[in-house]
């Protein structure tokens, strides 16, 4: 179906657009005059992403505004001002010291949307240490691994979650010498409570001086073999955080800014926390869970202005259909954005019937650190599509040649690899302790984001699908070698393959394919019991949802399980090449 493009007139609402002409923008943009926009450390000092996203609001006019908002579960509202957050994260910092973290160490965070949580980011960025966040949902395997290849020095988290998921491998992680309990008053052993550390903290502390190539964020992302890697950012992002906050998402410091992302993935850190603070927004953190009536009261009693959700809470609200948004006042909204997975044009229309206002698509990675390429508050949309590269980033489709370059595709509507030219401020530096697989990133003089996309002759970029096998689940990636190996240490399992499944609501779901040992029977107790295996293992949102019993696996003779073919079976597509397969599978 050919969707008609959602016209916009400049300038029409309550605020002026950041990006009122895209094309000037653009020209007249440069990184230069985006770091011109922050402060710097007092004395020329460097660039700390604390200081720009806090510590410089809090010594202004703007020092008593709310910085973040945070409700309850309950229901329960508490406010906290630039200057209280100041003191929280200034206290934080002082503690880590006190414990003797230093620069450059990893602090860890595995909880939910707590006060703390928010804290403990901004404090350790301060002290100079990198923060690392967990998804709160993964199972005891996936925390194990990230904090081993990080060299985790300190965890902050709830006592239920280091019960459940840590104590039991304390062990196995040596280097963790502080774990910080946010509910903790000091009585489980080898922990520490939250509230008395930083109480005995001082309320003032002086950020050193900090390079902008200093590190201060490490982001898991999941590979398609191998284990996890950890993406490195650096305290200089912050420029783009900011930049693109206020051109992507097109935030004043006057909104009340919600975004509903974990702060346990990229985007609940760079938008959840840094780049909106950076702005001098009001943060909204809700900590319970979607709850579509729940959400809709939210957006009216607290009158949020911009909306950062996901597809598949999009989704999810337009199964329940129009009439529970009714009852509600929304009129406060001005801007709707989604991330981190494409919307679907019926998605982006739906938001004008059910808010007034169309969602905003843009696409972004864990890799680039920030928004890349948008639809823009005073830009026509084009429903389905990705929008445009933002003001300093360079985009193109491009093919990979047989010698290790690359050639641009200029012809529109060609499908290849969408590609970015390196430099922006909030690109990765790494992947942690793997130059040569960050290397592989690289080809040409262009960033290969491993996803693929077409250009159409008006410049909008429209996302293709995956080149390699990452699964997109509900906005997280899930690479399925690390569900295949949970599957593997069951004792019934000989081989596992796993593939994403198209799903209505969460765009894939995780389906494995199982290949048993002599001695056990294929049927419903098994797979039931794998199913738990691996909730207990990986967490329910990375556990296969579908798990299908072969005799074989299909594999090329070099023995690698193909992926590609098992998603052509199931899905009943063509099965293309099999030329490297194995005889007999």
């Amino acid at each position: 179906m050919q969707w008609e493009p959602i016209h916009k007139k400049n300038g029409t609402g309550p605020v002026a657009p950041n990006l009122g002409d895209y094309d000037r923008v653009r020209s007249e943009f440069s990184w230069v005059s985006a770091r011109a926009a922050l402060d710097g450390l007092p004395g020329g000092d460097g660039l700390n992403i604390a200081h720009e996203a806090v510590d410089r609001h809090a010594a202004g006019p703007r020092a008593g505004h709310t910085a973040i908002r945070w409700i309850a579960r309950s229901g329960a509202v508490r406010d906290i001002s630039y200057a209280e957050l100041r003191t929280l994260t200034s206290r934080f910092a002082n503690a880590l010291k006190g414990l003797g973290v230093a620069k450059g160490e990893r602090v860890f965070a595995l909880a939910g949307r707590v006060p703390e949580l928010y804290v403990a980011a901004l404090g350790t960025l301060k002290a100079g240490s990198v923060f690392c966040p967990l998804f709160s949902a993964f199972g005891p395997e996936p925390i194990k691994s990230r904090m081993t290849l990080g060299s985790a020095r300190v965890l902050v988290t709830t006592t239920a979650l280091y019960r459940r998921k840590v104590e039991p491998m304390r062990a196995e992680l040596p280097e963790l010498r502080h774990v910080i309990l946010i509910d903790g008053d000091g009585s489980v052993p080898g922990t520490l409570g939250f509230a008395a550390l930083t109480a005995d903290a001082g309320d003032a502390f002086a950020i050193a001086p900090t390079d902008p190539e200093d590190m201060a964020l490490l982001h898991f992302t999941s590979g398609t073999t191998g284990r996890p890697k950890g993406a490195i950012h650096v305290h200089g992002a912050i420029v783009a955080h900011h930049a693109t906050a206020r051109l992507a998402l097109d935030l004043h410091p006057e909104d009340v800014f919600w975004c509903t992302a974990d702060p346990g993935w990229v985007t609940g850190t760079s938008y959840g926390i840094i780049g909106p603070l950076s702005v001098g927004v009001t943060l909204l953190v809700d900590e319970e869970e979607f709850d579509a009536e729940r959400w809709y009261r939210t957006l009216q009693d607290q009158k949020v202005t911009v909306w950062y959700t996901a597809p598949t809470a999009i989704r999810m609200m337009m199964k329940l259909g129009i009439e529970p948004i009714r009852g509600f006042d929304t009129s406060s909204l001005r801007f709707l954005a989604s991330v981190g997975e494409p919307l679907n044009p019926e998605g982006v229309v739906w938001g004008v019937e059910a808010f007034g206002l169309p969602f905003h698509d843009n696409w972004w990675q864990t890799e680039t650190g920030g928004i890349m390429i948008a639809n823009y508050a005073a830009m026509d949309i084009r429903p389905g599509s990705m929008g445009k590269p933002l003001p300093g980033i360079e985009a193109a489709v491009v093919e990979r040649l047989d010698d290790g370059g690359v050639r641009v595709i200029d012809e529109p509507d060609r499908e290849g690899e969408l590609a970015l030219r390196p430099g922006w401020p909030s690109m990765f530096r790494g992947y942690l302790n793997e130059e040569e697989r960050y290397a592989k990133c690289f080809a040409g003089g262009w960033y290969l984001s491993g996803d693929l996309a077409r250009r159409d002759a008006d410049g909008y970029f429209w996302f293709v699908g995956r080149a390699d096998d990452v699964i997109k689940s509900a906005g997280h990636l899930i690479g399925p070698f690390e569900v295949e190996s949970a599957l593997m240490e069951h004792p019934a399992v000989a081989e596992a393959g796993v593939i994403g499944k198209p799903d209505p609501v969460a765009m894939e779901v995780v389906k494995a394919f199982v290949a048993l040992k002599p001695g056990f029977e294929a049927g419903e107790p098994l797979r039931r019991e794998l199913l738990g295996h691996c909730r207990k293992r990986l967490g329910a949102a990375v556990a296969p949802r579908e798990i299908d019993f072969l005799k074989d696996l299909p594999r090329t003779r070099s023995g690698k399980i193909m992926r590609r073919l098992l998603k052509a079976r199931e899905l009943g597509l063509p099965e293309g090449d099999t030329s490297t397969l194995e005889s007999g599978t």
